[in-house]
């Protein structure tokens, strides 16, 4: 079907320079061929050509003050991608990488996340190339106050609800809630993520970590196995690392390694949780600070590696949470963990892993959980939080972590009954990636040329 090679050719004339936005594409779209031919009215009215288009992108400047009082410039995004199933939903990422094909690819992947945790959210994604890292908290606040100076137009809880992604944190939150309140006089939902006294929900800092592993135990006890005594390969050292670290250590497994942007820690007797929790929540601090508390453990500086490859997933383990940044596990890093016995990945970061690491995990049938499925347990608490804000009352966390439990068991029985219906039952890509589909697409096509 010439479809594929179409819709790329003419993504990459209309929107020129976004690789990662023609990869998550080209993954998505070679994964319906099956479903073309077996229901061709999807490609009767146009579904491809406008599920790949943004409803809506927003570019804008934000100008703000240094702590020198110098003015700086930043570039601000938020794509409204898919609203067929609710109003927008997708965090906000503050980092220097960010690029408008960045946060295309970000709000492409979202679409199919939202969809699969069965609640009415839609598509989103935002952010700005600004850096955290290294600003005073007023600098923070300054540059937050400025950005939502032009998205409050733009968002609200019934249109677009954003929350926080790399960068954006409990901090950056509460600033753009704060400017919002102050510019609209309004004290609603438009959020997640907020502070607990203030609306947060309980559990959604936990919930995509714990929600990454949640869905590994689902696809090992569908092979006979749980997370108990298991040795685990964490990347990242953030929100989603450090509650997937937790999580592991609640389900009597051993995660033994963490990373950032300048290194590996590997501690083989297990990563100590509080002080990574201390370095990176309270100090702000780079791994290299592990040493100072934990000298038996190894540190492998980010610069002493080949750049086809990363530390963390040289080391010997039996399951694997890629939980850092895009495109970080690739296909020589993807050959070292198949040869070093890990028999499962469940991706805790959006499309961590390049195309080439992807065909080998299913080359080999490992148990592989794709981000677009693994990690949308932060969306899908995201969700809850909006529903607690609706009824203004907030659940205790037992509640939250069983409605999150029970989500994340059904989108991988989602994701293995489709793959199972298109005859590759070990394949969850497929399976997430028409199970996505088809909720969203139906719900276009019903919804007439919009």
């Amino acid at each position: 079907m010439p479809y594929v090679h179409d819709t790329l050719t003419r993504l990459a004339k209309s929107s020129p320079a976004q690789t990662e936005f023609y990869q998550a594409t080209e993954e998505v779209l070679e994964c319906l061929r099956p479903l073309f031919e077996r229901t061709p009215h999807y490609h009767q009215h146009s579904i491809i050509e406008r599920i790949v288009e943004p409803e809506r992108q927003i570019m804008f400047r934000v100008s703000w003050l240094d702590d020198a009082g110098r003015v700086q410039v930043n570039k601000g995004y938020r794509v409204q991608f898919n609203s067929a199933l609710g109003p927008y939903k997708g965090g906000l990422r503050f980092h220097p990488s960010v690029t408008a094909g960045t946060i295309k690819f970000l709000g492409f992947e979202q679409i199919f996340k939202n969809a699969l945790t069965g609640l009415p959210i839609g598509g989103g994604k935002g952010g700005s190339d600004f850096d955290p890292k290294g600003k005073s908290d007023n600098e923070i606040m300054r540059f937050c106050q400025s950005f939502m100076t032009e998205l409050y137009r733009h968002i609200g809880p019934n249109s677009d609800v954003p929350a926080g992604d790399i960068g954006v944190g409990a901090r950056e939150i509460g600033y753009l809630f704060g400017q919002y309140k102050r510019l609209t006089g309004r004290y609603e939902g438009v959020l997640t993520g907020k502070g607990l006294s203030w609306g947060g929900s309980l559990g959604r800092k936990e919930a995509t970590g714990y929600g990454a592993v949640y869905f590994a135990q689902n696809m090992l006890a569908a092979r006979g196995e749980t997370l108990e005594g298991k040795t685990c390969l964490v990347s990242g050292a953030g929100n989603v690392a450090i509650y997937t670290i937790e999580k592991l250590y609640e389900l009597g497994a051993r995660p033994i390694t963490c990373s950032d942007s300048r290194g590996t820690i590997h501690d083989p007797s297990g990563i100590d949780l509080e002080l990574l929790k201390r370095l990176k929540e309270v100090e702000r601090v780079s791994l290299e600070a592990y040493l100072r508390e934990r000298p038996e453990a190894l540190y492998v500086p980010a610069h002493d590696y080949p750049s086809d490859g990363h530390a963390v997933w040289r080391i010997q383990g039996d399951v694997a949470f890629p939980c850092a940044t895009q495109n970080e596990l690739t296909e020589c890093d993807a050959k070292v963990l198949i040869e070093n016995g890990v028999r499962c990945i469940s991706e805790g970061a959006n499309m961590p892993s390049t195309k080439a690491a992807v065909e080998h995990f299913l080359a080999a049938k490992l148990a592989y959980g794709p981000g677009k499925a693994a990690n949308a347990g932060g969306v899908a608490t995201s969700q809850l939080e909006m529903a607690q804000n609706s009824s203004m009352e907030q659940w205790p966390l037992a509640k939250v972590d069983k409605k999150l439990q029970r989500i994340m068991a059904d989108i991988y029985r989602q994701c293995a009954e489709t793959a199972k219906e298109f005859g590759e039952p070990e394949n969850l890509v497929l399976g997430a990636n028409i199970a996505g589909f088809r909720k969203v697409a139906d719900a276009m096509i019903e919804q007439g040329v919009t």
